[in-house]
Order: structure tokens, then sequence, then C-alpha cells
């Protein structure tokens, strides 16, 4: 019997290869998930629409329509809905892309079965923490910004802003540790539940992506600054 106390979770498996798809739907099944497998695009939207999963994990390279259009529609249907991105390509940008049309987190292939089941499990763990704390304390101020930790909006004095649930998890961790400095080990513990001996640069580019958002000056941030060599400080205005 299995220990997992997220089995029965739901997951959308949307994977073209099949011989991927397969190993990846038996070992999932083995660790007691319900998997749902679409071979493209196309087919992975229509269910989307028609049903709810708890986690999607999302290959970019996919027939009809591409992981960068489902995802970007998941985003509109489900701010909350966590997204686990496949790739088999490695330039930056494409990790980017996928990050900036909503994808909470990515693997390039190939990659470690043990990995893959570790993020998946993470975010699993996430969405129900976050759903749990994001009642509390749901408004937050600092500068010109505001977030709404309840529905994933921000607002800068710029823009109308919707978030992912791991860049709202990870401003609030640092926001609630406010005037701490925060390793990245730290942060990969407790927002991403990742080993930190993994190789990641999973919180440098999230973080990347909330100045982006909230900093006037993304270069010379005011708000979320670095601490060489260390990590990152949130520093609130009086």
């Amino acid at each position: 019997m299995t220990k997992n106390e997220y089995a029965n979770a739901r997951i959308l498996l949307v994977e073209d290869e099949e011989s991927l798809a397969i190993g990846l739907e038996y070992n999932l099944s083995g660790e007691g998930y319900r998997v749902f497998r679409s071979a493209d695009g196309k087919d992975a939207l229509q269910k989307i629409e028609k049903e709810t999963f708890d986690l999607i994990i999302l290959d970019i390279m996919l027939p009809y329509v591409n992981g960068f259009e489902v995802a970007a529609r998941v985003r509109e249907l489900y701010p909350r809905l966590p997204i686990l991105m496949l790739t088999a390509k490695t330039q930056a940008k494409d990790r980017v892309q996928g990050l900036q049309v909503g994808a909470d987190d990515y693997l390039t292939k190939p990659f470690h079965l043990e990995e893959l089941l570790l993020r998946v499990e993470g975010m699993l763990r996430r969405k129900t923490w976050y759903n749990a704390a994001s009642g509390e304390k749901a408004l937050f101020r600092f500068g010109p910004n505001r977030v709404d930790f309840e529905n994933l909006s921000g607002k800068t004095a710029e823009a109308e802003i919707r978030l992912t649930i791991h860049e709202a998890m990870l401003l609030k961790y640092l926001a609630d540790n406010a005037g701490k400095v925060v390793s990245r080990k730290e942060l990969l513990q407790k927002v991403w539940n990742i080993n930190p001996d993994i190789e990641t640069r999973t919180v440098d580019n999230f973080i990347a992506r909330l100045r982006r958002y909230f900093e006037a000056d993304p270069e010379h941030p005011q708000f979320i600054k670095s601490v060489r060599g260390v990590g990152y400080i949130f520093e609130k205005p009086e």
C-alpha cells in the first residue's frame, strides 16, 4: 500500500513520446496517483476544459497545440493549478518562455525519474499548503505594489499581474521573513521541497521574474535584494 499522502491526486500527463508516457504513467501510478494521458495539445485542452486535475505534467513539443499554448490556457482557467513542464530543449529562452506563460517549474530531458517524482510530490504539497495559508494576511503591500495572495493577483504602478502559485509562495516566504537573509537552500527546501543538492537555477529564475514584476529597476532592486554567496533578503520600506 502506498504511503504517499497525496495518493489519488489527479495528474494529467501530456506527452507525445509514447514510450516515455507509458513509463511515466506506470511510475506515477505506482506512487498512488491517478494518471490521465494526452498525446497532443488539442486533446489536453479538451480534457482540461471538461475535467478537474491537481497537477499537469506538460511537454513543450506537442502535435496540434504546443505546450506553451496549453500552459497559457490553463493559467486563464485555473491560476492555481501546478504545471511541471518537460522539454528536450536546452536553450534558456525556451525555459524562460515556459515560465513566462505560467509553468511553475521545468525539467529538461533526459531527467532522473526520482527527481520528477520529488518535484511532483513537492508541487502537490505546496498547492495544499498554499490553499491553507493564502487566507492569512492575504493582502500585502510594499512600495507602489499590492499583492492578493488569495486570488494570485498583483498590481504595480504600471500594470496588473497574474501570479502562479510558485511566484506567490516565493514572495510570501520572503515577505514573511522580511529583513532576514534567506539562502537558496532554504528556499528550495521550504518553497519547492527540492533536494538542495540537486543542481538547479529554479530560485534565481523565479527571483528574476518577481523583480521584473515589482521592481522599477530590476537590475538595481529596491525590495528583493541579493546577498552575494548567500541568498536573498526582502526589504520592505517603512
